[in-house]
């Protein structure tokens, strides 16, 4: 439960931030690319956070992410919730030479693919598209 409790948070906490980007032509933050901004700053990875991109891709994918009432809504965010951990885990693997830190992320991986398979077999078991 104590996982559950903090996942929830987390979202809340990504939802609640209003986030802008530069669309280039494009309304809101649809055919998002490097260089989008977050609170008027711009988010492009340096060395000390190659995660910025991916935390944009991620916010907006969990902001587009609508069901058809407040649970579908939830599961679906929480996929792309999932999905953005496994893009940033894959980061730090590529990046880090730190063993210990690796190994976290390569285990954090298997939690959330574990995760957007149940979400998945939810949307399933009730008859929602998969996502």
């Amino acid at each position: 439960m104590m996982k559950t409790g903090i996942v929830v948070a987390a979202v809340v906490a990504c939802l609640g931030a209003p986030l802008f980007a530069q669309s280039g032509g494009h309304k809101g933050m649809s055919g998002m690319q490097p260089g989008m901004m977050q609170h008027g700053m711009m988010m492009k990875n340096t060395p000390a956070n190659p995660y910025a991109e991916a935390e944009m891709r991620m916010s907006h994918k969990m902001m587009e992410a609508v069901g058809s009432d407040a649970t579908e809504t939830w599961v679906r965010k929480m996929i792309e919730h999932h999905r953005g951990a496994i893009e940033m885990s894959k980061i730090l693997v590529a990046k880090s030479s730190d063993a210990q830190a690796k190994a976290q992320a390569q285990k954090a991986t298997a939690e959330q693919e574990r995760g957007i398979a149940e979400l998945q077999d939810w949307l399933k078991q009730h008859g929602k598209r998969p996502q």
